[in-house]
């Protein structure tokens, strides 16, 4: 199984461009908000029950998935260097050690890109940040404009790509197979 790994700050792109890659591909796409969204009414966001259990839901699809022999997933995520570090080495070591592989994609764009999209309708739709000053309080608490560092990265910037656009790179970068 593929794993095609999306991340980068909130409003840069990356379920856009996930939903493209999708159409292309056929694959399916595990958005990080699933399980905010299913844990969220019951414990504080952020807390220590909310990451332990979102780390089991997380690790329980992606081991599924790899086991079921699917072609490939997209999974989005909202990378702080250094802090998530240990979480990605878990996506990778789960997708490597039952035959997958992971692959990198960096959605980057400016501050104040994302200050500007983060109000757009379609936020809202999927309750994620939906406003300029809490995510100026995010980004002024965690570094969310970083690589991760345990493998390269495509770096698209979803500012000078459109989304199609970036599907197509991702799918000639990753060599994979249209459907």
């Amino acid at each position: 199984m593929k794993l095609i790994f999306i991340y980068g700050p909130p409003a840069a792109g990356k379920f856009t461009v996930a939903k493209e890659v999708a159409a292309l591909m056929g694959f399916r796409v595990m958005r990080n908000h699933i399980f905010v969204d299913a844990i969220k009414p019951i414990f504080e966001f952020a807390s220590p029950p909310f990451f332990r259990i979102y780390s089991l839901m997380r690790n329980a699809f992606l081991t599924e998935a790899v086991r079921e022999g699917r072609d490939g997933l997209i999974h989005t995520f909202c990378y702080a260097k250094t802090e998530d570090d240990a979480t990605v080495q878990e996506v990778i070591d789960i997708v490597e050690s039952n035959g997958g592989e992971v692959c990198f994609v960096q959605i980057i764009c400016d501050e104040d890109t994302v200050l500007q999209r983060v109000t757009n309708d379609s936020r809202k739709e999927f309750g994620k940040i939906a406003d300029a000053e809490t995510l100026k309080g995010l980004l002024s608490r965690h570094e969310l404009f970083a690589p991760v560092p345990m493998r390269e990265s495509l770096a698209i910037d979803s500012r000078a790509v459109s989304a199609k656009e970036s599907a197509d790179l991702i799918v000639n970068h990753y060599k994979l197979q249209k459907r």
